[in-house]
């Protein structure tokens, strides 16, 4: 799943990023409010984190101009602001959460794992299905037939994106885009080593290989 971030303090955008990359997700960052409506109305986050206090568009505007757009993304909104009108402010313009600054990583994962849960459609949507291999986004449970695979957070994210688009060939560079920042080198080695390691869990043990190597283009799950 890809996370906006609109965040201009550069160290509080880096933590929250950092976290929520190792914690399997994808994320975008924007530092300021403009940028920050551009990247949101394209309609592809499964959740933002808000910033108030923005530069060129602060965050209640920025969220007003998303709601009156249609645009439903669940939204947490950060603010140093602790008093409750604040809060209500921020509930009322359309945040799906309100988390007061200084704040623990951890509480703010809790909470985007809480509203991803809510804004999910049925349970049986939340889990992915090829052929014998299963995946829990919710739980983050990944299976093989009966036996249970551990994963590590970026094995996680590889492995939904491509079970998200089964019999696809997705390309290192695509892959790169939804599991790494853009800023990556796209000659890495980086996307060989996780396949790799991925493989190893999902593939090793089993006569049928759902990961396969398309020569010059990329990978792909399922395809034969």
């Amino acid at each position: 799943m890809r996370i906006l971030v609109v965040e201009d303090d550069p160290k509080i955008a880096s933590f929250i990023s950092m976290g929520l990359r190792q914690a399997g997700f994808s994320v975008d960052v924007a530092d300021n409010g403009e940028d920050g409506l551009v990247r949101a109305l394209d309609g592809a986050y499964g959740l933002a984190i808000l910033d108030i206090m923005l530069p060129r568009l602060d965050g209640l505007s920025l969220l007003d101009q998303l709601r009156r757009r249609q645009v439903n993304t669940p939204v947490i909104i950060l603010s140093a602001k602790r008093s409750v009108e604040d809060r209500i402010k921020g509930l009322q313009a359309g945040g799906d959460d309100y988390l007061t600054k200084p704040f623990s990583f951890s509480e703010l994962l809790a909470r985007v794992q809480a509203l991803i849960r809510r804004a999910g459609a049925a349970p049986e949507a939340t889990i992915l299905q090829v052929e014998d291999l299963s995946l829990d986004k919710l739980t983050r449970e990944v299976y093989r037939a009966e036996r249970k695979i551990e994963l590590q957070p970026r094995e996680f994210s590889l492995l939904e994106y491509l079970m998200s688009n089964p019999g696809r060939v997705i390309s290192k560079a695509m892959i790169l885009e939804h599991v790494w920042d853009y800023n990556f080198d796209p000659q890495t080695n980086v996307v060989d080593v996780l396949i790799c390691r991925l493989r190893n869990k999902i593939d090793r043990d089993f006569e049928r290989k759902l990961i396969q190597t398309i020569r010059g283009v990329g990978y792909a799950l399922g395809k034969d």
